[in-house]
């Protein structure tokens, strides 16, 4: 198996420029260690933990549309919807294998695996 460490994604929403350009699809790389220590040191994560999420998705995403320059102010101005779906392909791109759980339907006795959420991740 090949270690895949980038994906492309489009948004559901999208991000509108100030140009009034919407750019849907994108690309987000595999996170390194420093991805997730370095935005801990911001201040403006010490005083919000919940901007940690901008920062780390700012560092990610490597192009969106036609830019390719990914900032925190960027993020911020994403739909809601789209930084939800950043944050799961984040989570999918970055989750332990092992993080499949095999399932059986009780009424079929179907057997499949199902995603868990790694712990520490929203």
């Amino acid at each position: 198996m090949m270690l895949q460490t980038e994906r492309e994604f489009t948004l559901p929403r999208g991000y509108l420029d100030e140009e009034g350009t919407l750019h849907r699809e994108g690309v987000m790389r595999l996170a390194t260690a420093a991805d997730e220590i370095l935005p801990l040191k911001e201040s403006t994560v010490q005083k919000n933990p919940a901007y940690l999420t901008v920062i780390v998705l700012s560092r990610v995403v490597t192009r969106l549309g036609t830019v390719k320059l990914i900032t925190p102010p960027l993020i911020e101005r994403l739909f809601a919807a789209d930084v939800a779906f950043l944050q799961d392909l984040y989570n999918e791109l970055n989750g332990d294998d092992s993080a499949a759980l095999a399932v059986e339907c009780p009424s079929c006795r179907h057997r499949f695996e199902v995603g868990r959420t790694a712990a520490g991740r929203s």
